[in-house]
Formats: C-alpha cells, structure tokens, sequence
C-alpha cells in the first residue's frame, strides 16, 4: 500500500468538501489501484486527507492525469497558504485497518527514537490495546524514513472516544508509549469525517 498525506490550513471548507464529492464521481473511476481515503477539518481549520492505492506507481500515475491535474488547480484554491504532502509505502494495519463505519478519526503525528524497537512494541500490545479500547475500530500507520510517523485512528463515535481516553491514561502501557516518543505530539481530531 502507498499513503499520501495531505495537510493545510482551510479557507473555504466547502469548497473542498465539493471537490472531494466531484473527485468521487468524476476522476475515481479513472484513477487505477485507488484504495480509499479518510479526510476532514479539524476544529482549528486544518484539512487533513489520507488517501490509499495500491502501490506508489498507481498514486503516481494518477498524478500525471491531466483531469486530476485540473481538478487540483481547482482545489488549491480552498486553502489558506501552503499545503504539505507526506508520502510512504512504508505502512502498517492497527486490526482491520481503516473503517468506513468510523464516527470519529484522530490523527497522531509523532517521532521515535527506535522504529523498529516501537513497532515490536506495537505488535506485542495490540491485544492489550483491544481491551482497553473496544471504540478503535482500526488504525493505520504511516512512517518516513527518519522515524516520524502519522498514525490515524478510526473509533466508533467521538463520544465513546472521550469516554474511554481516561481508562487508557490511567494505564502502565500509555508510560511504555510515550518513553518511544522523541519530542511532543500532535492530534488531529476529525469529528465529522468523510470516508470512502
């Protein structure tokens, strides 16, 4: 799987939900390998997408389209400054993955100091994960080369989310996390998520 990330602060919020919804109707039939997306705004304006094919020759080949090419001139315009691009074939699956039943999606963007030290890590807690969160559908994550990651959380509803955040900082496996963390983190948080 190839993810590429796409982050920028919304002036016209409409605008880019209108052109998600024509991206769907007109330029997806065309696009090869395209997997899914997950996007929205977060309430300090920031617009996050995530979009899934299936390998990084398809996502680039869609690139090169001339109709996705125009639809992004278009697009552009909803934002408020630069956008950035983060792109990785270097991904991972937290149970099924993404979920299109999600009533809620977080995103963590983070660094740490030993990936691979971190994804073991990972791996070992999931089931622990499971019992101490049964609101998280599923995850995916994303990794750079230099050990930052994006990780995007799918929860069944914002409300059981917050209901079940206490539970999880109470908990010893919350410490053994954060000691992987080289710095702060940021959160994302899309109540409103559109998923396809």
């Amino acid at each position: 799987m190839f993810v590429q990330v796409i982050e920028g602060k919304a002036k016209d919020p409409d605008l880019l939900k209108r052109q998600g919804e024509r991206w769907q109707k007109e330029l997806r039939p065309g696009a090869k390998g395209y997997l899914g997306h997950t996007g929205g705004v977060t309430a300090d304006g920031t617009r996050i997408d995530i979009v899934r094919f299936e390998s990084e020759a398809d996502a680039r080949a869609n690139s090169e389209r001339p109709e996705q090419g125009a639809w992004w001139s278009e697009t552009e315009k909803g934002y408020d400054g630069p956008v950035s691009f983060v792109e990785s074939s270097d991904t991972e699956v937290l149970f099924e993955g993404g979920s299109n039943d999600a009533g809620f999606v977080q995103v963590m963007k983070g660094k740490v100091n030993d990936p691979a030290a971190f994804r073991k890590w990972g791996k070992d807690h999931e089931g622990r994960l499971k019992e101490l969160r049964p609101d998280i559908i599923g995850g995916l994550d994303v990794w750079q080369a230099d050990g930052s990651f994006i990780s995007v959380a799918y929860f069944t509803s914002e409300a059981e989310a917050r209901k079940n955040e206490p539970k999880m900082a109470e908990d010893p496996m919350m410490g053994e996390y954060m000691s992987h963390m080289a710095g702060d983190m940021q959160f994302l948080d899309i109540s409103n998520p559109d998923i396809d």
